[in-house]
């Protein structure tokens, strides 16, 4: 066994750390081979119920947990870090406008990504979860100008499950019998999951998901709407947000980041949008179709675009550009 590596979880005495830390712990992400630190940050008046997550780590007697170490601060937290998840954010209360919401998170994104360009190191690994996932990442990294902007990304790995296990439920096949959906743009209810590229396995043959399914009004209506409220209709249904799945998907995304994509699939996830060949703003942080090799990642190029995509995708484009705005203005003042 290697040297261990430090991973930082934030919001780390909420519900989905409490879904993820065991499947990190135990070594479903960085492999049965990778000893690790676990560094455990919450604001101060967690402290207590983020001692009882540190006790049942303790308890879980994993081997490859080195160390657990529960902080309130920036200085502890982000110091010489391997990976940071930045689950923790300002959630929406009722009642308050996403304006509110964007000023409350830009404070805590531009102090958490100043921590990163003093503490952590310059290879780290950056995953945003915490809401909104790609304006938070992005000022993170605007607010870390030492780490490079690739090293930063942000989730909608659970809307492109989400995408796959619908397809899948559709055709009576398996999620793993689903690959290549794409989610473009903002982990919103923008976004727009795409399957014009996706490909499903049905009785050993490989078809594409429209050829597969034969309802393009189900694939262009019902299931693109079912994607995107996903999440409203779980916390509907619980009284709470998704945890479980929320905490699948980042595993999802950091073990790909850190093992890389399998050949011939690729996957989604927020990413700067710099030099992509989509039409896409340059400087957002906007979900592409990615492939991962030696932990840096690469757009996938090439993909035809037909007119009912592009709409969407420029739909998504243009209020990741509005939160900007908003966002930088806070930015200065924050």
């Amino acid at each position: 066994m290697g040297e261990p590596i430090r991973v930082l979880v934030t919001g780390a005495a909420g519900q989905i750390a409490y879904s993820l830390l065991y499947s990190i712990a135990k070594g479903d992400v960085f492999g049965k081979e990778q000893p690790l630190v676990l560094v455990l940050l919450d604001i101060t008046p967690m402290m207590t119920v983020l001692e009882g997550v540190v006790m049942e780590l303790q308890d879980c007697a994993l081997p490859l947990l080195r160390e657990v170490i529960p902080t309130d601060k920036e200085e502890v937290a982000f110091k010489d870090l391997d990976i940071a998840i930045l689950v923790g954010s300002m959630p929406r209360r009722e009642g308050m406008e996403r304006k509110d919401l964007l000023k409350a998170n830009v404070k805590i994104f531009k102090s958490q990504g100043a921590a990163l360009d003093k503490y952590a190191k310059k290879t780290v690994k950056v995953v945003v979860v915490g809401n909104p996932a790609n304006t938070n990442c992005l000022i993170a990294s605007k607010s870390a100008p030492s780490i490079p902007k690739e090293n930063f990304s942000c989730l909608t790995r659970l809307d492109h499950n989400r995408a796959k296990s619908q397809i899948a439920l559709k055709l009576g096949v398996t999620a793993n019998d689903v690959k290549n959906v794409i989610i473009w743009g903002n982990h919103s209810s923008t976004q727009y999951p795409d399957v014009n590229h996706a490909k499903v396995n049905v009785k050993g043959k490989e078809v594409g998901v429209y050829e597969a399914i034969k309802d393009d009004s189900w694939l262009k209506g019902d299931f693109i709407l079912t994607v995107q409220q996903r999440g409203a209709a779980v916390i509907k249904a619980r009284k709470l947000s998704s945890a479980m799945s929320a905490a699948k998907a980042i595993c999802d995304h950091v073990r790909d980041i850190w093992f890389g994509t399998p050949a011939g699939e690729f996957v989604s996830m927020g990413v700067i949008s710099d030099g992509n060949s989509y039409g896409v703003p340059e400087d957002l942080l906007y979900s592409f179709p990615v492939v991962i090799k030696d932990k840096a990642w690469k757009f996938v190029e090439g993909l035809p675009i037909n007119d009912f995509s592009r709409e969407k995708m420029d739909l998504t484009a243009k209020e990741l550009t509005e939160e900007k705005e908003t966002a930088v203005e806070f930015l200065s003042s924050a």
